[in-house]
């Protein structure tokens, strides 16, 4: 069973830029055909898809974030990360980072509360 560790502050400031790392154990980033993806869930919203890293390192984001967002990753440490630039408080969420194959998601992370004070 492949295990996910979100990690970063969990709180920010207007503009500034949001960082969150997934440390992933028991599985290799890099493992063909899994994606590995952030959502987040907005206080009383549901789930939004932000993005994703493919096992060959292709990352494809939400059309409506596409502009603020960056996923990267390092095979080394077998970890991959989540840059939201000029965040608002609207973008105050849970943050999770999930995998799994063409859309569905077989394992997640237990979630980072990320706030974003005004």
């Amino acid at each position: 069973q492949v295990q996910l560790q979100e990690s970063g502050p969990g709180l920010v400031k207007s503009s500034q830029t949001l960082s969150l790392t997934c440390t992933v154990s028991s599985g290799s980033i890099t493992t063909v055909p899994y994606y590995w993806s952030w959502i987040r869930q907005p206080p009383g919203k549901g789930l939004e898809w932000i993005g994703y890293i493919g096992y060959e390192g292709s990352a494809y984001y939400n059309p409506s974030l596409r502009s603020r967002t960056s996923i990267s990753r390092d095979t080394s440490k077998n970890q991959f990360t989540l840059q939201l630039n000029s965040v608002t408080p609207e973008d105050t969420a849970v943050y999770y980072c999930a995998v799994g194959v063409a859309g569905t998601y077989d394992w997640w992370g237990q979630g980072t509360q990320v706030t974003v004070s005004s």
